[in-house]
């Protein structure tokens, strides 16, 4: 998983400052302990630490009280899915899904300062593989299911909360748990899921709240493979003809072209108030191409800034070379892996069609790897972005809060295509260089750990309906 809110902002303008956090409750006591567990289990690609990941929360829950057929797990290879239902009141009321995912991208104990597979708390932060991606979502699942048990609420609607267990892995697998998820009778109809995967607010230097993000859409991730193939030969007699200068020769040719800039509704109001917050040039780019997408010049600019120009247009970047098969012979292939993330609307055979015409080379093919899927635009509903302002008020007071594109992918992309509109808020706060998501040191700050368990215990009460 991605996020795109690693935005370059320097000075916040906001003057609400961050809270101390107070005396823990019993329930944050739970939620911590069950936070330090999950940061144990290995949950990546090939570790099968998944499965006993889910028995250790199903434990939990069963302990708690909650019934055995408010349960159900949905094994797919080495990995497993898990449903837990809280029944509503109103029977004839659809669903409401929430949803978060277990597994981890790796890391690799000998290349990180501290252990990546124990919860480490230091200087206001938590440390571990998984602290924010997604493994602080799952404990707020938790947490919500815990506590709305302890209390004996009961919801007007269904809330089923999905438990996901590949991904960072499965997402274009006809046979992933999101699918298997997004497919099953407690979820298949839902009005509208809530991800916890994405979504969340900006820190200044200062640790100021500057604005709150809500993911209401997701590019298309797709991948191309650039083959050039030859009948090779001895390195001794080189001829013009060599896969390895023609896949050069294309994958410099797409980098030498640019996507035309885009915009929707949705775009247009997160850049318009992300460049209210943002100071300098930068940010008279932003409110310029929210007011007119036909800026041309506020768009060039926009293009050079990487944070922004994901959220203008799509992009296409080499990622992957290989070529030849031994040093004293000519090439008889050469491949790039291109990848591309597609703005809505924007169909794969299209790019697919732009990369063939861009490369300008009869004898290269441009294959698209795996299946990858669009996924519609989520409008933030009304009563949607009444809930999420309501909560994260609570916290940070008059906090602006918008909808915003996902340049990455998560689950939210399976749930749209299914015909369930989502919106992922996280209720975390963070500064953008503190991002580490997939990288060395994960972590999230303490304060806002605690604040996305009760950001997420907010919606369920509030959308469901005590």
């Amino acid at each position: 998983m991605t996020r795109s809110i690693r935005v370059a902002i320097g000075l916040a303008l906001a003057t609400t400052s961050i809270p101390v956090l107070a005396q823990q409750r019993p329930d944050q006591v739970q939620a911590r302990q069950i936070y330090e567990k999950v940061i144990t289990f290995r949950t990546s690609q090939g570790q099968g630490q998944v499965p006993p990941m889910v028995a250790y929360l199903e434990g939990v829950l069963r302990d708690a009280g909650i019934s055995a057929d408010n349960i159900v797990k949905l094994p797919k290879a080495e990995t497993v899915g898990m449903l837990v239902r809280v029944p509503g009141s109103y029977r004839n009321a659809k669903p409401i899904l929430f949803s978060a995912h277990m597994d981890v991208v790796d890391a690799r104990p000998e290349d990180w300062k501290r252990d990546p597979y124990k919860l480490i708390e230091e200087n206001g932060y938590f440390y571990g593989r998984g602290t924010i991606d997604n493994k602080g979502g799952v404990v707020a699942l938790m947490s919500t299911i815990l506590r709305m048990q302890k209390a004996g609420v009961k919801p007007k609607r269904t809330l089923v909360f999905a438990f996901i267990g590949d991904e960072e892995t499965g997402l274009d697998e006809t046979d992933g748990t999101t699918r298997q998820v997004a497919a099953h009778p407690w979820v298949k109809g839902a009005e509208f899921a809530i991800n916890t995967d994405a979504g969340g607010g900006l820190l200044a230097p200062d640790g100021k709240p500057m604005i709150y993000l809500v993911q209401g859409a997701e590019k298309t991730y797709a991948t191309f493979e650039l083959t050039a193939t030859n009948k090779g030969g001895h390195s001794s007699r080189p001829r013009t003809d060599n896969a390895i200068y023609e896949i050069a020769r294309a994958v410099t040719r797409i980098d030498e072209y640019r996507f035309p800039a885009m915009s929707n509704d949705l775009t247009r109001s997160y850049l318009g108030a992300v460049g209210k917050v943002t100071p300098g040039p930068a940010g008279e780019m932003l409110k310029r191409f929210a007011a007119n997408p036909e800026d041309s010049a506020a768009a060039d600019a926009i293009a050079g800034i990487p944070e922004f120009v994901g959220t203008t247009r799509t992009t296409c970047v080499a990622t992957m070379l290989s070529g030849g098969h031994a040093e004293n012979a000519l090439p008889q292939k050469a491949t790039a892996t291109v990848n591309c993330r597609i703005f809505p609307g924007v169909s794969i055979d299209d790019v697919q069609k732009k990369l063939t015409t861009q490369v300008a080379d009869p004898k290269i093919s441009v294959k698209v790897l795996g299946a990858p899927f669009a996924s519609p635009v989520s409008e933030l509903r009304p009563d949607i972005e009444r809930a999420i302002t309501q909560s994260i008020h609570k916290r940070y007071p008059g906090v602006a809060v918008t909808p915003y594109l996902e340049s990455g992918g998560t689950d939210g992309m399976v749930y749209r295509t299914a015909g369930i509109p989502t919106w992922a808020t996280s209720g975390i706060f963070i500064k953008p260089e503190e991002m580490f998501a997939h990288g060395l040191d994960e972590r999230v700050p303490v304060k806002s750990f605690y604040d996305g368990l009760d950001h997420i215990h907010d919606l369920a009460v509030a959308l469901g309906g005590d």
